[in-house]
């Protein structure tokens, strides 16, 4: 993924607002644009209400990916993956992040604010706009997510 012209999806709650705004600020250096969904504070917020129209961007092909924040990372990754075409891995490692592009085809990454430092999060932001999904076998797998069990 090249960063020139690159958009990319951000949304978080208050508890990952000032970790939003330190990545984005550097991901804008970088080159990146960012569309942000919100939140514009710390003041206290109900994550779905950014994280739905950050997942719906993604879902509806609008936007190829994004990094979504809440204070653990799991309110904002469940809200996201309640869109069939929105794959949102929570990651609180660099491995991970890696994993969920190379493994999953994760288009969303979803971060911890309140466990992980500012750093992490960017290097592991970094790694998941950096790598490839691998396809191959992984593919087969990818494809069988959104199948339901009758």
């Amino acid at each position: 993924m090249t960063k020139s012209g690159t958009v990319l999806a951000m949304a978080s709650d208050h508890g990952g607002f000032e970790m939003k705004e330190f990545i984005k600020e550097q991901l804008i250096a970088e080159g990146y644009e960012i569309k942000d969904f919100g939140t514009n504070s710390e003041e206290s917020v109900d994550y779905p209400d950014m994280i739905h129209p950050a997942a719906k961007a993604i879902n509806d092909g609008e936007i190829e990916r994004g990094i979504i924040f809440c204070g653990s990372g799991n309110g904002a990754q469940m809200t996201a993956n309640k869109y069939p075409n929105v794959r949102a891995g929570l990651c609180w490692t660099v491995e991970q992040a890696s994993l969920i592009r190379q493994h999953n085809n994760a288009n969303i990454i979803s971060l911890p604010g309140r466990f992980v430092s500012f750093d992490e999060g960017l290097a592991m932001a970094k790694k998941f706009l950096s790598t490839d999904f691998e396809g191959g076998r992984h593919t087969r797998r990818v494809e069988k997510i959104n199948k339901i069990l009758k």
